[in-house]
């Protein structure tokens, strides 16, 4: 770790290409590492409408295998199924996450007449960022193409209470392409949701890292 931070300027705020390419330089561990964004917004988080929720379809995924549950009515089983969720879901389901509070997915679709239902095990699902939403699209009729597309690599992002935003971008063994492409999706995703009462400046920094790696300031 002393290796990489001496690669690192702290008081440079690196362009795209030069982050990437120093994430790669200064990883430490073993494995694949994850590579992840952190971007401090402007926003409010006392403020409602001020708050940061969406989805970006990633061009090259994560690269991370999503398991995706789908609480579906029996008419959109076929549908899930098809598109390859690893949990299809309905009241019996339900009620054994209700007994037994164990959750093995990370991601979480439904039809609409299926969140009633969900509050069942609002208070399991929702501390760890599973209830479905249909600010990210994950109340929805089109169970086919949602979970296909959260298989391949459409992620959900918010802020966190102090108005801070992280996502996964990639892999390290990802080329510095797709890895910039992942980035610049997922940044023009975000500049996309700045509120209407947001004052000032909505994206006041980034940092780029890898898993257990040192931050890289980035220009936003």
């Amino acid at each position: 770790m002393t290796e990489a931070v001496v690669k690192i300027d702290k008081k440079k705020t690196y362009v795209l290409d030069e982050a990437i390419q120093l994430v790669k330089d200064t990883t430490t561990v073993k494995f694949d590492a994850s590579v992840e964004i952190h971007v401090r917004s402007g926003i409010d988080t006392a403020k409602g409408e001020q708050q940061i929720r969406a989805t970006v379809a990633l061009p090259h995924g994560t690269g991370k295998t999503k398991k995706v549950a789908a609480f579906v009515n029996p008419e959109k089983r076929k549908e899930a199924e098809e598109a390859g969720a690893d949990l299809i879901g309905g009241e019996e389901e339900i009620a054994q996450i209700k007994a037994t509070g164990k959750i093995d997915f990370d991601v979480a679709v439904a039809t609409p007449d299926m969140m009633p239902k969900l509050a069942l095990i609002a208070r399991i699902l929702g501390p760890k960022g599973l209830m479905p939403n249909p600010k990210t699209n994950t109340v929805t009729d089109k169970i086919r193409e949602t979970v296909t597309a959260l298989k391949k690599g459409t992620i959900a992002f918010k802020n966190d209470d102090t108005g801070n935003v992280h996502a996964m971008v990639g892999k390290v063994s990802f080329t510095n392409q797709q890895l910039k492409e992942n980035i610049e999706a997922f940044m023009d995703a975000l500049r996309r949701t700045k509120p209407a009462s947001t004052k000032g400046i909505f994206l006041r920094s980034a940092t780029l890292t890898s898993s257990m790696g040192p931050g890289i300031h980035l220009a936003v």
